[in-house]
């Protein structure tokens, strides 16, 4: 059993995955790979103020990187993890679904 202090960060790291915009921003950066901050405003519609939080928060959790390129910073995906964590995800929903289809039927 986790720790009390273990069991914090597990809550604050899917705490973290529960805003919309930053799951957009994921799977945004997983779609189409590395991007700047202007091709994800042109990309999701969030201001530059928005965006700039949100990756923030994302880095600090060790879910998306950087690079600088001149003036402009290059956005990525640790694809890695991201492609783990949206297959968990993915999997447990065609289950849940496949289990209410087979209610369905049997009912």
């Amino acid at each position: 059993m986790p720790n009390p202090q273990l069991l914090e960060e597990y809550s604050q790291f899917f705490r973290l995955l529960s805003e919309p915009a930053r799951l957009q921003l994921l799977c945004q950066l997983k779609h189409s790979g590395s991007m700047d901050v202007a091709g994800l405003i042109e990309a999701t519609g969030f201001s530059q103020s928005h965006i700039s939080r949100q990756l923030g928060q994302l880095q600090r959790a060790g879910l998306v990187s950087c690079e600088r390129d001149g003036v402009r910073t290059i956005w990525s995906a640790d694809n890695d993890l991201v492609d783990d964590l949206c297959n968990l995800v993915q999997n447990r929903l065609r289950q849940r679904l496949e289990a209410q289809l087979q209610s369905l039927a049997a009912g």
